[in-house]
């Protein structure tokens, strides 16, 4: 027997120290710890050099569900010390718990709470510990539809990246820059192992780094855009609803992208980032609607430039070609009125951006007989305006671009029928009303092609990349597009029409002292739910006309007329970025009057009121509510009842509250007191 029992003591000991590692593997896990280095995205920098995206270090609060497990957890410390509750923590605890991986309970600590986990750490250790995480950090806190922002992956995010190495609480890009270049600005993350003494806490580095694995820092980016440029442009766009587009027209790098409102990216980071968010997605203003890109407009009378251009290049019209405006083109039977009456050769008809000149020249063009139809006509006019880059999305390196719309006869055909329609269906077009949609992004880029007598460099945010292009990002900006064959002499034309403008036109009032500057004006018609709204103001131009450096867009929502905000803003822009400064100071103090005109549409300062109001009801109906709980409360703790104040605290076996929550009770009881009876509260405490 002696013999049978000793066989059975040293198999069973042979299984559990050789043949079974299930307890050495627990004893391995209990004495070492596993920490993910997340490494530093990259740097941004703007064309000057200067950093404009940076990193900082904050701090979350990690979870690992396993070690949970035979704990006995202070759960009441740990909410108070996240002030939240034990039916918030439960929530947290088991969203976590479906996964065996450590992830985020509490993102972004704020350095207090940092210093009071720390100090309390040892009550909630090996289920918790902090990681540390590099965030953003904003020198220039402007761009911020630009350069977007983290947040933490969600479970679609890792099931689209699966093998990416993403895990459940990583922070990825979501918006701007960061989403479209987050496969070069994450980098790379590492592993250390640590050992761990008997009160799990750190000593030192386990196998003397032996298996660790170094993080590697994401790689930098250097953008075309001008920062104080930036700057500028939201500064002059302040309480106004539109967009700046300038880029640069030999590079087709984007120098300014403004969108009004906008937000300070500094808002989306820290520990109060998901608060601004939500703050930022209610407001009726739409900061985060990247106008520049996103947003559709009928481009008004900068589309005359463009149908100059077909005309001059179809045999159309000469440069010397007359039509006579009476105050409206007659020609489809219906007046479509123009502002200045008069008889107009091209260059004048650029200059005063007379209607019925343009219209003529368009129902030249769809009717031209070598087309032989309408239809062909108009096939051939769209395919004049997909070569200018309208009608379909550019390829610019920036999230969710929309691509407008250029009609085009199957267009047509299913709103009328098939063939039943002509030039005067669509005769607003000629004049950039109607159907045509362009975003402010596309009209820059018009202006740079025109500026370029022929061709354009698709626009882009980011000119390269620290280390090489390894994915070849950028490879479509390096190309020059020639979409049309058009000669020189046909620009030549339209350029002299632009100039008159800024000379003695309808942009006169926004000369750029000492650059000669080629512009259009654009006063559009819009509707918004069916009820007519004050105009947009449109501007388009490029500078200088010899060696062009800069091709802008500006459009205000219902600011009116083009010449009286959008011209001058870009005039401002223009002067700043050729320059490198505003000079005198009369156009300083332009620029001040400007900034401080208040051009929000009206629709938006309703919604913005209605907003406010439905908040105030709301603030209103909780502090009644309080007070009505207050009360009752004061009247059971003045009747001697128990405090209804609920107190998570540990329950003695005699049935009695702890010390702890004795004393939190007599408090609240005193509060309560000083509440009802004001100075005397200190006789009931």
């Amino acid at each position: 027997m002696i013999l049978v029992i000793g066989v059975i003591i040293i198999a069973r000991l042979f299984s559990l120290q050789v043949s079974d590692n299930k307890y050495s593997i627990l004893a391995d896990e209990q004495g070492k710890f596993r920490k993910v280095v997340y490494p530093d995205r990259g740097i941004l920098f703007d064309r000057k050099g200067r950093a404009i995206l940076r990193n900082t270090v904050i701090y979350d609060l990690m979870i690992t569900p396993g070690k949970l497990k035979g704990m006995h957890l202070d759960t009441l410390s740990l909410c108070r010390v996240l002030s939240i509750d034990t039916t918030e923590f439960n929530k947290r605890l088991q969203v976590a718990k479906k996964t065996y991986r450590a992830s985020v309970f509490e993102a972004s600590l704020s350095d207090e709470v940092v210093a009071r986990v720390n100090e309390s750490m040892y009550k909630w250790e090996p289920a918790f510990y902090l990681q540390e995480r590099p965030v953003r950090d904003y020198p220039f806190d402007a761009g911020g539809n630009i350069l977007g922002y983290l947040s933490e992956v969600s479970p679609a995010f890792l099931e689209a990246h699966e093998g990416e190495g993403y895990q459940p609480g990583d922070y990825a890009g979501v918006a701007g820059l960061e989403r479209t270049y987050e496969k070069v600005l994450m980098g790379q993350r590492g592993i250390e192992y640590w050992k761990r003494d008997n009160r799990n806490r750190l000593t030192e580095p386990l196998e003397n780094k032996r298996f660790d694995t170094p993080a590697i820092s994401g790689q930098n980016l250097h953008l075309s855009l001008d920062i104080k440029l930036q700057e500028l442009g939201e500064y002059l766009m302040t309480n106004k609803v539109g967009s700046i587009v300038a880029i640069d027209p030999k590079t087709g790098g984007v120098l300014a992208l403004v969108s009004s409102p906008t937000y300070k990216p500094s808002l989306l980071t820290g520990s109060d980032r998901k608060k601004h968010y939500t703050e930022l997605v209610l407001d009726p203003r739409s900061p985060m609607f990247n106008r520049a890109v996103n947003a559709t407009y009928m481009p008004g009378s900068t589309f005359k430039t463009l149908q100059a251009l077909i005309g001059l290049q179809e045999g159309v019209i000469t440069p010397n070609t007359t039509f006579v405006c009476t105050g409206a083109y007659y020609g489809c039977g219906r007046p479509m009125r123009c502002i200045d009456p008069g008889v107009f050769k091209l260059k004048e008809a650029i200059t005063w951006s007379c209607n019925t000149y343009f219209a003529n020249v368009m129902q030249r063009t769809i009717n031209n007989p070598q087309f032989g139809s309408a239809v062909e006509g108009l096939n051939q006019w769209a395919a004049y305006m997909r070569g200018f880059g309208l009608g379909h999305k550019l390829g610019i390196d920036m999230p969710s671009e929309k691509g407008g719309l250029i009609p085009t006869p199957e267009f047509y055909d299913k709103i009328y029928g098939k063939g039943r329609w002509n030039f005067c269906t669509f005769r607003s077009v000629s004049i950039g009303q109607g159907e045509v949609n362009v975003t402010p992004l596309q009209v820059a880029n018009e202006m740079a092609y025109i500026a370029n007598k022929g061709w354009f460099i698709t626009p882009h945010m980011v000119d390269s990349i620290d280390g090489g292009d390894q994915y070849g990002l950028l490879d479509s900006f390096k190309l020059r597009h020639y979409p049309l064959n058009i000669s020189d002499s046909v620009f030549e034309a339209v350029h002299d029409g632009m100039q008159g403008v800024m000379e003695r036109g309808t942009g006169a009032a926004a000369k750029v002292p000492g650059i000669v500057v080629c512009g259009k004006t654009g006063t559009v018609e819009n509707y918004y739910k069916g009820v007519k709204q004050k105009d947009h103001a449109f501007f388009a131009a490029f500078a200088p006309r010899d060696n062009p450096r800069i091709a802008i867009a500006v459009v205000c929502e219902n600011a009116g007329f083009g010449s009286s905000s959008s011209a001058p803003i870009a005039s401002l822009m223009i002067e700043q970025y050729l320059n490198d400064s505003i000079g005198s100071p009369e156009r300083k103090a332009r620029l001040e009057a400007l900034a401080h005109t208040n051009l929000m549409p009206r629709r938006i300062l309703d919604e913005i009121r209605k907003k406010d109001s439905i908040q105030a009801i709301k603030k209103a109906e909780l502090e009644r509510k309080q007070k009505e709980q207050m009360k009752k409360e004061s009247q059971v703790a003045d009747n001697g009842n128990p405090n209804p104040f609920v107190v998570s605290g540990n329950p003695r076996k005699d049935g009695r509250k702890d010390d702890e929550s004795q004393k939190i009770s007599m408090i609240y009881g005193a509060l309560i007191s000083y509440h009802e009876n004001g100075s005397s509260w200190h006789s009931k405490a």
